[in-house]
């Protein structure tokens, strides 16, 4: 069965049966349309996935669960809430966010990324000034760009709660685990299904004009894992900064997945003319 590392291949497929089907699409329509129907929101992050899967064990680790506080760089986001299972490609152009990131890549490559409160605050330093729950992610890659901010290929891992803040040389996090709750549940195996309905109807996705044989590989993927599901989703969704950091914060699934339907039940906001 093909998985998300075939995009490319997938996106082929797609844009030779809708041709025959006199329905054409470019390359990069086809491409970024499966990225959606992968779960993506875009092209460019389900290939900086596929550019993970493909790098050596030494720049892609696996870890173990934190189970112990710990200090990791803290690298905060004006305008993001990353999601465990979530690959981005951010923009770091803080002094201190880039020593952060240069002294997780010098080591084990982890580091915390938490949304701010304010998006204005150039410098957010405090606890108040940062959301108190983030997510431990895996610095995948880095590239500095001509302005001389670093491109950085990030890959959350898990839920993080943030315990106290050290501001040095770059800012740190005494950050530990959160559990999630709810996940192995018949109701959230319920609640699944529910949520992949309203995604799809949340993004008006029409598949009829697929041949038959291939509506099952192109429709919405089964993730088995509600968890993974409602973090999946919950990154797609076209809505604010807190309501997403509500979402994360929501460790117990079965709330989480019920959010996800309400959200979507309302339909996407309108655009400002």
């Amino acid at each position: 069965m093909r998985d998300f590392r075939d995009a490319k291949a997938m996106a082929k497929t797609l844009r030779e049966a809708l041709n025959a089907k006199s329905l054409a699409l470019t390359t990069s329509e086809s491409q970024e349309l499966v990225a959606r129907i992968l779960g993506f929101r875009a092209w460019n992050v389900l290939a900086a996935r596929i550019q993970s899967t493909e790098m050596p064990a030494s720049s892609v680790q696996a870890y173990a669960p934190i189970s112990a506080e710990m200090s990791v760089p803290l690298v905060p986001m004006r305008d993001m809430v990353l999601f465990p299972h979530m690959i981005s490609r951010i923009f770091v152009a803080r002094e201190k966010t880039r020593q952060a990131v240069e002294h997780a890549l010098a080591g084990d490559r982890r580091v915390v990324i938490v949304a701010q409160r304010s998006a204005s605050d150039d410098r957010p330093s405090t606890a108040d000034a940062l959301h108190s729950v983030g997510v431990m992610a895996n610095v995948v890659d880095r590239q500095t760009q001509v302005d001389g901010a670093l491109k950085v290929t990030v890959c959350g891992l898990q839920r993080t709660g943030i315990i106290r803040i050290t501001d040095g040389e770059f800012l740190a996090a005494e950050a530990k685990a959160i559990g999630e709750q709810g996940g192995q549940s018949e109701e959230a195996a319920a609640l699944s299904s529910a949520v992949l309905d309203a995604y799809q109807t949340y993004t008006d996705a029409d598949f009829s004009a697929l041949p038959s044989g291939s509506k099952a590989r192109f429709s919405m993927p089964s993730v088995g894992d509600p968890s993974q599901l409602a973090d999946t989703v919950a990154a797609l969704l076209s809505v604010s900064i807190e309501q997403k950091q509500q979402l994360l914060e929501t460790s117990d699934v079965v709330p989480r997945l019920k959010r996800l339907i309400e959200i979507m039940s309302a339909g996407r906001p309108k655009a400002v003319a």
